[in-house]
């Protein structure tokens, strides 16, 4: 058996075992190696690359609509946490706390962060005097952790990687407008970036963020019908405000609560891009976000090498020139048969093959990760040829990822149909909902999938409750999740 087959049957199957597949395609890639504490991964760089694009994306969209960044501490004090009843009770199963340090008891425990509200709402009671300072709108980029009983890489560890928006407003219409505004960012950033086509909606009430009077997502659809929130936007009025004294004087010189937000997303996304795109073959990254963007592969016998190897250096600084994130593999001691393997399982978008035959008809051969489809190109037109093979496979990426998730799309009208649809297929079910807690609980206890949000836009309207079959107040998207 060669060496190229064999790499490849070191990932299982989708089909065999979707998990097994996914950690094999995580440790194959490189992305990641676990670390000696329970829960908790190490980001290699091929991994944290994925997350600095993510990070600068959005960090350019934030800015653009007025967001600064800071940053609060890592440690919160126990007190803060009391102060909103809801919020506390929301995490506390959850919460690592510090309660010893220089080799003396605290006299207050400190959380480890899992969110920043109460820390910002602190500091907010201190910054925030007058309507002159709103809106005040600041994102932080850090960790948090969140000591998960279950874990899976990149998806739920312990500690993870993200950004928490926090904004305080006059009133309750603009702090509304920013919430929905971010989740809209999100949107656009799923599905335009990441080539994940998202479902916007609300969250049910036993499903918003603690402590908020409304929370809104973006939810996406994993290879094997599970769902991912890939993005949260909190309307949380005056909770907070009222909580941590965020008052300012008002245009007629009056006291008044601030209205704030909170949004964010984290490295669950690096997650659902693998799940999402990967395939048999190991990764696939779209090109927006891929550490890598091209792959050069020079091919030929050692007395060719040389020249070869000199017109791949010029093509590369042709694209890196224009833009392109790409390198050369111009090792000498693998097979062109091994390096194709390699980068397909990498997720490496596009691959370029120049050999002695190609230097004499002036031409090179691009080979697209994602169709395998092959294009020999002229030379005088290599920078322009990849750049629209990119921004095909970019479309082509997402094409595909909302063609499987309309696929495993159905409607449920009874609890019997989301069984049946469950146990024989996978995916999301729309249904409709009474609005009784009670209800929502026993679609989770009876079949596991969970609310995942009201959508925004669905030509699917549901009269009846899927349990009760009273009257609906709502049509629901219910689904498996990580």
């Amino acid at each position: 058996m060669s060496n190229e087959k064999q790499f490849v049957k070191e990932i299982t199957p989708q089909s065999e075992d979707f998990s097994r597949w996914y950690i094999d395609v995580i440790k194959k890639a490189d992305l990641m190696s676990y670390s000696p504490v329970r829960g908790c991964i190490v980001f290699k760089p091929d991994g944290y690359e994925i997350w600095e694009n993510i990070q600068r994306e959005l960090d350019q969209r934030f800015k653009d609509t007025g967001h600064r960044n800071a940053y609060f501490p890592l440690f919160i004090p126990e007190s803060f946490f009391q102060k909103e009843k809801e919020h506390v009770e929301g995490f506390n199963p959850e919460l690592p706390w510090v309660t010893e340090a220089g080799g003396e008891k605290l006299e207050e425990r400190l959380a480890i962060r899992p969110t920043s509200e109460t820390m910002i709402g602190h500091m907010y009671s201190e910054w925030i005097n007058s309507y002159r300072d709103l809106p005040l709108l600041i994102n932080q980029w850090a960790n948090v952790v969140r000591w998960e009983k279950r874990t899976l890489p990149f998806l739920r560890t312990s500690e993870f990687l993200w950004q928490e928006g926090h904004t305080a407003h006059e009133d309750e219409a603009d702090a509304r407008k920013e919430t929905m505004q971010m989740l809209e960012i999100y949107r656009d950033f799923a599905e335009n970036f990441l080539a994940i086509p998202v479902i916007m909606g609300q969250k049910t009430p036993s499903e918003k963020f603690a402590g908020a009077v409304d929370t809104f997502s973006i939810e996406a659809m994993m290879k094997d019908g599970k769902a991912v929130q890939a993005g949260t936007s909190h309307y949380l009025g005056t909770n907070f405000a009222v909580a941590f004294d965020i008052k300012y004087l008002d245009r007629e010189n009056q006291h008044q609560f601030c209205h704030t937000t909170s949004w964010g997303v984290s490295t669950r996304l690096i997650g659902a891009l693998i799940m999402i795109h990967g395939d048999d073959r190991g990764l696939a990254l779209p090109p927006k976000v891929a550490p890598t963007q091209v792959v050069m592969i020079p091919i030929g016998p050692p007395k060719t090498r040389e020249q070869v190897v000199g017109r791949v250096d010029e093509l590369y600084a042709e694209l890196k020139k224009a833009g392109v994130r790409v390198k050369v593999d111009d090792r000498p001691d693998q097979s062109p048969g091994w390096k194709f393997n390699e980068y397909e399982m990498r997720g490496i978008p596009v691959r370029v093959e120049l050999g002695p035959r190609d230097m004499e008809n002036g031409q090179v051969v691009l080979v697209s990760r994602i169709t395998g489809e092959k294009r020999i190109v002229r030379q005088d037109q290599f920078v322009e040829e990849v750049q629209k093979l990119l921004t095909e496979t970019q479309q082509e990426m997402y094409d595909r990822a909302k063609r499987f998730r309309d696929e495993c799309m159905t409607e449920a009208d009874t609890l019997d149909d989301m069984k049946s649809f469950l146990e024989q297929k996978r995916g999301f079910a729309l249904s409709g909902w009474c609005g009784s807690d009670a209800c929502e609980a026993q679609v989770k206890n009876e079949t596991g999938a969970t609310s995942r949000n009201i959508p925004f836009n669905t030509d699917v309207k549901k009269s009846k409750c899927l349990v009760c079959g009273d009257d609906a107040k709502h049509t629901v998207l219910f689904g498996r999740a990580y």
